[in-house]
């Protein structure tokens, strides 16, 4: 009975060998990668670079300022003896707006004038004298220069009587006045303000890089909150410099008009076109990859993806201007730019 049993035992030796074999192998296949299935193609959308008029439209903050602007103080010390102040009210040039005590000043000029008029018989009837040789030429000589100097000081005085009377430097709409009737007030207090809004200046500034396209007598489109349409001015001046703390250009314009929605102080939306190319070499923007040094396109190379790196110029909202790198004809990557490495197999599946 054993030469029966030997066989069964070996037989169920084999199977338990066999099965182990099996999970081996079986946790091996599960354990170890897959293998690579090669190079796949990447479906891509392509653009053929062409030439076409491209302009830069960018939009800035700005202020509206009075054409001019003053404060008015006054040059010498004194109190308020008179105050005609029309606050928010049109005044032409030369209107008296305050007067300041000046009866000491008064008094000196009626007693130059008294001295004046008797230095002036004296110097008429030493002139007769002269002529028949009565005195001398110095004695004449010295009366007519205290003639003179009365006349000096009477003008002097005269000056200093204006400066008691504060008049507007030009026409334009008065502020609120900060000083009451009787006040004492020194040069250093601000009577009330003056300005002229019968014309509007419009002051913003510019990125350094579009400073050379800013010219005199170019015109500005413009914005304000609570008006529904476009207004716009015409530059006048810009700064001689670039600020060096922000790298901006200041820019100053004339409003053209006199639009009641218009006021001095405005917050203003300008809108400018920057950089016009009648010529401009164009790529879609989304096919720039920014790097950290420079910038790179993915140019379609016979079936393949060639990394090259460009230089940029203007831009609007849909393209950008390419200044090197590419040339017309090229066909540049425009979609699944993350997925792309150079040497990829490409296939366009459109072209623009």
């Amino acid at each position: 009975m054993l030469y029966k049993t030997i066989p069964g035992f070996c037989a169920l030796f084999l199977c338990i060998i066999l099965f182990s074999c099996k999970d081996e192998k079986s946790k091996s296949a599960a354990e170890s990668p897959a293998a690579p299935r090669g190079n796949v193609a990447i479906q891509a959308q392509g653009f053929i670079v062409k030439e076409r008029s491209l302009s830069e439209n960018i939009e800035v903050p700005g202020s509206l300022l009075p054409f001019e602007e003053t404060d008015i103080r006054s040059e010498i010390s004194g109190r308020l003896v008179q105050l005609n102040i029309p606050e928010g009210s049109s005044v032409k040039r030369g209107y008296l707006l305050a007067k300041l005590f000046d009866g000491d000043l008064q008094a000196q000029l009626r007693k130059l004038q008294v001295q004046l008029e008797i230095s002036t018989k004296t110097a008429e009837r030493q002139k007769e004298l002269l002529t028949i040789n009565g005195i001398s030429q110095q004695e004449y000589d010295l009366s007519q220069l205290g003639v003179n100097n009365l006349k000096a000081d009477i003008e002097l005085i005269r000056v200093s009587i204006g400066k008691t009377e504060i008049r507007a430097p030009y026409d334009g709409r008065i502020g609120l006045k900060n000083i009451s009737l009787g006040a004492y007030i020194t040069p250093t207090d601000i009577i009330t303000s003056i300005r002229q809004v019968a014309e509007l200046k419009l002051e913003f500034t510019i990125p350094e890089k579009y400073s050379a396209n800013m010219r005199k007598g170019q015109v500005v489109n413009f914005t304000v909150s609570g008006a529904n349409q476009k207004f716009s001015s015409t530059v006048i001046a810009t700064e001689t410099s670039i600020e060096a703390t922000t790298r901006t250009l200041r820019v100053r314009a004339l409003v053209k008009g006199n639009n009641p929605s218009l006021v001095p102080g405005n917050f203003a939306k300008i809108s400018l076109q920057m950089g016009q190319n009648e010529r401009a070499l164009i790529i879609p923007t989304q096919s720039i990859i920014p790097q950290a040094r420079n910038k790179n396109a993915i140019l379609f190379n016979g079936g393949t993806a060639k990394f090259v790196p460009v230089v940029t110029g203007i831009r609007d909202s849909s393209y950008v201007q390419i200044l090197d790198g590419l040339k017309v004809g090229d066909t540049v990557i425009t979609t699944g730019l993350l997925a792309i490495r150079p040497n990829s197999k490409i296939i366009l599946s459109k072209v623009q």
